[in-house]
């Protein structure tokens, strides 16, 4: 769906920092509190051929800290997956007979549409006609839940079929090139005008949109823009996009609005990248190390 122009962007633009962060505190569980105050995520991610997306989303968004996770993910991989993510849920879904997520399998989440708080739709789907069929039904069926689209699950914002604008905001977490395909406007014109990309995308889809990059620009439908920078080049690697839903994901589920969500995921991931830089060398950490490193890094930010 090409957007429409608009003119330069003259507005204030909030820098995601220390000071900005702080301002936006994340939701931190009473002391006598338990795993149900901290939210459900459920996760419906991977696929035969890309299992892994489902592991790294999912263990994300518990070290991000929700409570409680269930992955949703095809039959053939449930229970590899089941065993990698030890201390999640794991529900098996009707598959296609390459090992995809068939859309009538949706059926199986419908116990869940009154119980989770954070649903995450995309890592490790396909970009099709599958995927955008299961995203529009869960979609209809979730109405009472913070939902996250990353990957695949986002083409339903480009299809002739589709539901935009959102009936009530979701996230959308593109890169310039899943941006210039979804608007179907030119990779270049969406690096060199990133803030007005997200902005206009935000505005057209009635979403959050976390145009990812260098410099990451999360744009809300009511005009507002925050900006980061500090990424490093060794995120750039297969499954990081996967690590920074799951992030997001979970502090969602924690009870943080979707553009606070999104700024503290990214702030979180860019600088876990950081760390394992540091430590390991700007190239060659793996995005299963990423989570790791979130827990120390939010609570040194969390401090007052």
């Amino acid at each position: 769906m090409p957007l429409a122009a608009t003119p330069p962007v003259t507005h204030n633009v909030i820098e995601i920092d220390d000071e900005s962060l702080r301002r936006f505190p994340l939701p931190f569980p009473a002391g006598d509190g338990d795993k149900e105050d901290r939210g459900r995520v459920l996760i419906v991610a991977g696929s035969r051929e890309i299992p892994g997306a489902a592991v790294f989303a999912a263990t994300a968004a518990l070290r991000a800290g929700a409570g409680k996770v269930t992955i949703a993910t095809p039959a053939s991989i449930a229970q590899s997956v089941a065993f990698a993510v030890l201390e999640s849920r794991v529900i098996a879904l009707e598959e296609t007979e390459d090992g995809r997520m068939a859309a009538r399998g949706f059926d199986a989440l419908k116990p869940m549409a009154d119980r989770t708080d954070a649903l995450l739709i995309g890592p490790g789907l396909s970009d099709d006609a599958e995927t955008r069929d299961l995203t529009a039904a869960l979609l209809g069926l979730f109405t009472n839940t913070e939902i996250i689209l990353d990957a695949g699950a986002m083409g339903i914002a480009c299809t002739p079929r589709n539901v935009i604008p959102f009936s009530r905001p979701v996230l959308l977490t593109p890169h310039a090139g899943e941006m210039a395909h979804l608007t179907d406007a030119d990779k270049a014109t969406v690096a060199a005008h990133p803030q007005e990309a997200a902005l206009n995308a935000a505005r057209a889809w009635n979403a959050v949109v976390a145009l990812k990059g260098a410099i990451t620009h999360i744009a809300a439908p009511d005009g507002r823009v925050w900006r980061h920078e500090g990424g490093n080049v060794g995120l750039a690697t297969s499954g990081s996009g996967d690590v920074l839903s799951g992030i997001i994901a979970g502090l969602v589920a924690r009870g943080a609005p979707l553009e606070e969500a999104s700024m503290w995921g990214v702030a979180l991931h860019a600088r876990a990248g950081a760390k394992l830089a540091e430590r390991l060398g700007p190239l060659g950490y793996l995005a299963r190390e990423i989570p790791d490193e979130v827990p120390a890094i939010m609570a040194a930010l969390s401090r007052r």
